[in-house]
C-alpha cells in the first residue's frame, strides 16, 4: 500500500505508489510529452534545439530534459536533444555524468586506492614490529 507524499509539481498531497507526483500532475506531463513528441516527429523539427522546441511547445526544458533523461525522447532520433551532466553542467546524451567526469571521477578513486594502499603498508609494518607474548605466570 501506498504512503501519503506531497507532490513534487503542485505540492498537493497524494497517495504515494510508483510516481512521485500526483495523478493530475502525471496527466499533464503525460500530455507534454505528447506535445513536444509530435512536435519532433515532424521532418523540418527533428533537428529543433531544446529552445525551438520549448518555444514552440511551451513545455518546461526541466520537463523536456526528464523525458531525454528517461529514454522517453531518444537524441539518436532528435539529435540536439540532451540534458545537463549532474556534476559540470554539459550537456549529455545518456548516463548521469559526462565522459571527462567519468574520467576524473576514476582518476581519483585511483588515487584514493593508492594512498589506502600506502597507509595499510604502514600499518603492516607497525604489526611485524611489534613482538606479542604470552604470558606464562606460575602460580606457587
Amino acid at each position: 500500500m501506498g504512503e501519503l507524499a506531497n507532490c513534487e509539481r503542485c505540492n498537493r498531497v497524494f497517495v504515494k505508489q510508483l510516481r512521485d507526483i500526483c495523478r493530475d500532475c502525471y496527466k499533464k506531463e503525460e500530455e507534454d510529452f505528447r506535445t513536444v513528441y509530435h512536435f519532433l516527429r515532424k521532418r523540418n523539427n527533428r533537428t529543433a534545439t531544446m529552445a525551438q522546441i520549448v518555444e514552440e511547445t511551451c513545455v518546461e526544458e526541466s520537463l523536456i530534459q526528464k523525458f531525454v533523461r528517461e529514454r522517453r525522447l531518444q537524441p539518436a532520433d532528435f539529435p540536439n536533444l540532451s540534458y545537463p551532466c549532474e556534476r559540470c553542467q554539459q550537456p549529455i546524451n545518456q548516463g548521469t555524468i559526462c565522459e571527462h567526469c567519468q574520467q576524473q571521477l576514476k582518476e581519483d578513486l585511483l588515487k584514493h586506492e593508492a594512498v589506502e594502499s600506502a597507509h595499510q603498508k604502514v600499518l603492516d609494518a607497525e604489526r611485524e614490529r611489534t613482538y606479542y607474548t604470552k604470558g606464562h605466570w606460575n602460580k606457587s
